[in-house]
């Protein structure tokens, strides 16, 4: 804390983007009832959990029931703010958005990776091409999924890192259900193309236990492989091998990005958030950065974003304590893997600085299912006070 800060008003905390780390933070800030002032911003209405997006992209639910609005976040010595961050600078913790200004004794940045298709040549002019990591992406593949006849589908990866490394196999097996529901897996064929030789290199068991799966239901993977481009005109993916694959219907993953006000406000080096994998502290006094717009070392996934959350959490209230912080992030994470029919997944693992990456795999079974939706609705009762309900 500033000298002289507690005399004159409650620590402020500034956090700039409300995801898995951002909502985690703020709780864990507003429940331990430390006096500490949290002011919490993001562009977006709400919060979308990654697998409620597959569950909204494959039919299973329309999008009212998967928005949690920000509107809903009433929590004690927290102050929401709506609106987008357009300078930062870490020396003087000041941030400016479009709203207001925000001066901080502490900032930490959880804003994310930005995603865009328009960087890979093809992806947005392909009427046969989406992609189906964002929000409004996989809102809008739920008509054109609906309305697939059946055909040749490519899954593929366009950049690394990506989000969620399980997602894309998770993609291919759902959408090998589907077409098996309409009834044209007849006339329909599956390949997914991945940058990784597995599809979760720290889990050989979960690898090898999704490759049997394609292998079962006849999906062709490309491992170790990118989509560097698509041809509009033939409807033909290109890869970095030098191969290309047809397509009736192309799902991608769009490259990543830190967020660009981000790399203007010269936090990164070589493209990321440079963080203490133990603390999550930046080069930068008194600034942390958690989740995807890091380069811990963990997955981008909300799993980690909320265990760094937490590590943050309890240096800031030690802080105001004037106690000595007591935990260390250990780069745990789980991640629930739907394998198709209801048969769930979890992979368990753990990305330690200076240890080989880890994990085993439980499932799949349709055991998990109340699990995984556990998981979900447990952290909406904690971030937002309520029970997970329909927007609409």
């Amino acid at each position: 804390m500033i000298a002289g800060v507690a005399s004159l008003r409650a620590m402020r905390v500034v956090v700039l983007g409300a995801g898995f780390g951002g909502l985690e933070l703020a709780s864990r800030l507003s429940e331990a009832d430390a006096g500490i002032e949290v002011v919490l911003v993001d562009k977006s209405d709400g919060f979308v959990f990654g697998f409620s997006k597959l569950d909204v992209m494959f039919g299973r639910v329309g999008p009212d029931h998967v928005v949690h609005r920000f509107s809903d976040v009433v929590k004690p010595g927290v102050r929401m703010v709506q609106a987008e961050v357009t300078s930062i600078d870490p020396v003087a913790k000041r941030v400016v958005t479009t709203a207001e200004e925000l001066d901080a004794d502490i900032l930490v940045v959880a804003l994310g990776a930005d995603l865009h298709p328009e960087l890979t040549p093809g992806l947005v002019e392909d009427d046969r091409a989406h992609e189906f990591y964002t929000v409004a992406g996989a809102f809008a593949l739920a008509d054109v999924l609906a309305a697939f006849e059946g055909g040749r589908v490519v899954i593929g990866v366009t950049g690394t890192p990506f989000k969620c490394p399980p997602a894309p196999s998770e993609a291919t097996l759902l959408a090998h259900e589907l077409l098996e529901t309409k009834g044209v897996l007849d006339r329909s064929s599956i390949e997914l193309v991945m940058p990784l030789g597995v599809p979760i290199p720290p889990s050989p068991q979960a690898s090898k236990t999704i490759l049997d799966s394609f292998a079962e239901k006849g999906i062709v993977f490309h491992g170790g492989v990118l989509i560097t481009g698509l041809d509009p005109e033939r409807h033909v993916a290109l890869l970095s091998d030098g191969g290309e694959i047809g397509y009736d219907l192309f799902l991608g993953v769009p490259v990543h990005r830190a967020p660009s006000v981000v790399v203007e406000s010269g936090l990164t080096d070589d493209g990321w958030i440079p963080v203490d994998p133990l603390t999550l502290e930046t080069r930068f006094p008194d600034v942390y950065a958690v989740g995807d717009v890091t380069s811990v070392g963990t997955p981008k996934a909300g799993v980690f974003a909320e265990g760094q959350a937490a590590v943050v959490a309890d240096a800031i209230l030690a802080r105001a304590r004037s106690e000595q912080p007591g935990s260390q992030y250990d780069g745990h994470g789980i991640c629930y893997m739907e394998f198709g029919h209801e048969q769930i997944g979890m992979v368990d693992v753990f990305f330690q600085a200076g240890v080989t990456p880890h994990g085993d795999l439980i499932g799949p079974s349709t055991d998990l299912m109340a699990q995984k939706s556990h998981f979900g609705s447990s952290r909406i009762a904690r971030w937002f006070g309520r029970d997970w309900v329909s927007t609409g």
